[in-house]
């Protein structure tokens, strides 16, 4: 089972949106895209923002990443 679970990373995603406005991430799908794009970014050799041990997994640094709100999803237009 994947920790935090997809409605934990969306709670955590959608937290800053105003009542009323349209949700940053409305499906699991912009979940793993945005994962899946952070992850790649990685692999290239960015530094990951949180700590990983030495077996930590681009992707689990990902998911971590945008678990602890330290990196945003943003709209298209944004």
């Amino acid at each position: 089972m994947l920790h935090p679970s997809y409605s934990d990373l969306m709670a955590v995603v959608n937290s800053e949106v105003e009542p009323g406005e349209q949700p940053v991430v409305q499906s699991r799908y912009s979940i793993v895209l945005a994962t899946a794009k952070r992850a790649r970014q990685i692999i290239a050799g960015d530094e990951p923002l949180v700590e990983n041990g030495e077996d930590q997994k681009p992707l689990s640094a990902a998911v971590e990443e945008l678990y602890q709100g330290k990196v945003k999803i943003v709209g298209e237009d944004d």
